[in-house]
Formats: C-alpha cells, structure tokens, sequence
C-alpha cells in the first residue's frame, strides 16, 4: 500500500520541476514521473482549506476553451473530461474561468485560439485581464492598462473582476468587500512566469483569499475568476468538482517533451 508525502510545497516552487514523491510498506521512496504527478496540492492558510495548482510555461501550455467541436457549450468540467480526445494532450488541471459583465450587461474580453469572441469593458471596476502566448508571457493586467498597451492580439484572454493584487497590494475592491465567505478561485502570475491557480475548498471572505496571493505567493498581481461556482477537475488526485452551469473554462495541458 503506497501513503502519499506532501513535500514542502513552497521550496517545490524554487525548482524548475519537481517530482512527486510516494513511499511503500518497507520505506522506499517511489519518484512519481512528472506528467503522472498531480500540479495541484491542498494548503491551509489562515485556517482555511485551499487547493493550489501552478502552470509552468517550462512544462505547461495555457488553453481557454467553451464549446466542443459542434459548437455546443462544454458547460461542466465533466462534460469537458468525457469529450477530451484520446490523441489530446495530457491535462494537467482544468477550472472555470470568470468573465466580467459590464454595468451594460456587456460580457468582457475573451480570446480563445488567438479569436477574439468579446471586446474589453472599460471603465471603473472592469477588472483585469489574464492573457499570454499558449506557453509563455502569461500575464495579469489591469482593464485600462491592457488597452492602452496590448497591440497584439493573445493566444488566450480572459477579462474578470475584481483585480485581487495590483503592484503587490491588495486592491481598494478587495479591502471594501464586506459580503458573506463564499468559496473563490483566481489566478496570479508571479516574477518567474508560472501561474498559480487558487480555489478555496471552503467559504473564506475576498480579503482572506487575496491575501494567500501577496503574503504566500507573492504575486504581483491577481485576478479573482469565480465565488461559488468555482469548481476544478484535477485528473491525476481524481477530483473533478461537479456544480451549477459554467462558462468559459481555463485548460493547463502537458507540453509536449516538457521538462
């Protein structure tokens, strides 16, 4: 019988890659080849329960996907596991993204394969934008800045709200929340280019969220993606969130000869 050790999560991340490591009856550690080994590991912080999953451009392609080959919305995790092609890569880990619903009733930018679906809300409390290549240059901007600044059209993009961190601080919207601990997930990108992905396992407030973001992850910025709709599919722990309807979603595949 193998019993799982949860390494120390954090000097994991100082690494390019590590391996997952399991140990049987007699003591021996068993190395757990890197695209067998969950991305995803349980934390607690602030005595809350929280998953957290990395992407590393090193190893990891970023996809935003919501419909399948016929056009039909995928609307679950579910949905999108049992249709995923046998010659597709590997998922590392998958979760519902959030889009932005302007005060118009405007659905924020979404770009998925390098097409543009929606366009950028701007004005005040239009949040930010998660966009980057496929593998690289995953980024978090503020709406405006990314407006004013992005001339070339990503390979993905998502718009959603609130920005969590901006410059390492928490943002004004985080620190005037007062509403009722809901589950969230968000992402943040730190200084080396991999993006950490956070979903609560239960209730916490918006402040207690974002703060995992600055005070342990040091990201610096995040953006939060969903509250109680949040759901995530992780293949390798065999967690596959079920839930209400949901939008677009956010795919993290194995590279091909990734490291």
């Amino acid at each position: 019988m193998l019993q799982r050790i949860v390494l120390p999560f954090l000097a994991c991340l100082a690494l390019a890659a590590c391996e997952q490591r399991e140990v049987d009856e007699q003591g021996q550690v068993i190395e757990v080849p890197l695209e067998l080994a969950s991305t995803c590991e349980p934390v607690i912080f602030e005595e809350r329960a929280f998953t957290h999953c990395v992407a590393d451009p090193a190893r990891h392609v970023i996809r935003m996907v919501h419909a399948d080959t016929e056009g039909e919305d995928y609307g679950s995790l579910a949905r999108l596991a049992a249709l995923r092609p046998v010659s597709a890569p590997p998922v590392a880990f998958a979760i519902n993204g959030g889009l932005l619903e302007g005060n118009d009733g405007a659905i924020g930018y979404y770009v998925e394969d390098g097409e543009r679906l929606r366009r950028i809300v701007r004005g005040e409390d239009s949040g930010g934008i998660f966009f980057g290549e496929h593998s690289a240059d995953w980024r978090i901007w503020n709406a405006q800045r990314f407006f004013d600044n992005v001339t070339t059209r990503p390979d993905f993009g998502m718009q959603s709200a609130p920005m969590l961190i901006q410059a390492g601080e928490l943002t004004p919207q985080v620190m005037t929340e007062d509403g009722a601990p809901q589950l969230q997930s968000g992402v943040g990108v730190d200084s080396a280019g991999r993006a950490h992905f956070l979903i609560s396992n239960e209730p916490v407030t918006l402040e207690s969220f974002a703060r995992y973001f600055r005070d342990v992850l040091r990201t610096p910025n995040a953006l939060h993606l969903d509250d109680d709709v949040s759901q995530l599919w992780d293949p390798a722990s065999g967690r596959l969130d079920p839930g209400p309807q949901l939008g677009p979603l956010i795919v993290v595949e194995m590279r091909e000869n990734g490291a």
